[in-house]
């Protein structure tokens, strides 16, 4: 039973993510990136696996590469933006220093409250300042305090994609020199290169968001990119 549970989670990440190998993928999962996972961390992706919604979780893999982000650049000040049920959010408090900060917002505190018994079982909520509210005007209130202007270390996004662009060039004004954002879902299930005609109507027009992002990112002078595909793609900025 415990073996058809391990492949039904394997298969779920599979449909979100772009290695379409089954075996490779639990090769790279189990080989790399779950006996490194902190069991607070599986016991949160456990508990999301059952939310309907639960596509929109932070893939582990993904988790891994963010956290060795966080540690390579020394993150103490951070920022999220789309919070779900928290597995990224999680990731990022156990990863950053004990006086670490990280400002997260999300327009659903309902979701958040799944994890947050875990969040507050491992001991880092104080690290945590969560935000119930769209993201812009929240954004645009923490820039009127000069304090939050470059002085952050590092940024994810995992939240409506059609605002990308908004967040990106705000979230320039917050990121220090060498700081680090990160954006999610820039392959958007592999239907970027789909013709649109074949694109179902209820991704399209986040499919064509991303699209336009991608581009737009591409051409941005001031960070230095780099576009991955694990999970369903992301696309990390290095502040120049």
């Amino acid at each position: 039973m415990s073996a058809m549970k391990d492949l039904t989670a394997t298969n779920n990440l599979i449909d979100k993510g772009l290695l379409q190998t089954t075996e490779l993928y639990e090769y790279l999962l189990e080989t790399s990136v779950y006996p490194r996972e902190a069991e607070s961390l599986k016991e949160l992706r456990a508990l999301t696996s059952t939310h309907p919604r639960a596509f929109m979780g932070t893939t582990p893999d993904v988790g891994q590469l963010m956290a060795l982000i966080l540690k390579l650049i020394n993150a103490k000040k951070t920022i999220e933006v789309g919070v779900f049920t928290g597995y990224s959010l999680l990731l990022t408090a156990i990863t950053i220093p004990d006086d670490g900060k990280i400002t997260a917002i999300d327009v659903n505190q309902t979701t958040y409250e799944i994890g947050l018994p875990i969040i507050e079982k491992t001991g880092v909520k104080h690290k945590i300042n969560f935000i119930e509210s769209k993201a812009l005007p929240v954004l645009d209130q923490l820039l009127e305090d000069p304090e939050n202007k470059g002085t952050f270390d590092f940024a994810f996004v995992d939240a409506d994609k059609d605002n990308y662009k908004n967040y990106h060039e705000r979230l320039l004004e917050f990121l220090k020199p060498g700081g680090v954002v990160i954006y999610d879902n820039t392959l958007w299930g592999g239907s970027v290169v789909t013709p649109e005609d074949l694109v179902p109507k209820s991704r399209l027009a986040m499919r064509n968001a991303v699209i336009e992002f991608n581009k737009y990112l591409a051409a941005d002078a001031r960070v230095q990119i780099s576009q991955v595909p694990v999970g369903d793609g992301i696309t990390i900025c290095w502040r120049l």
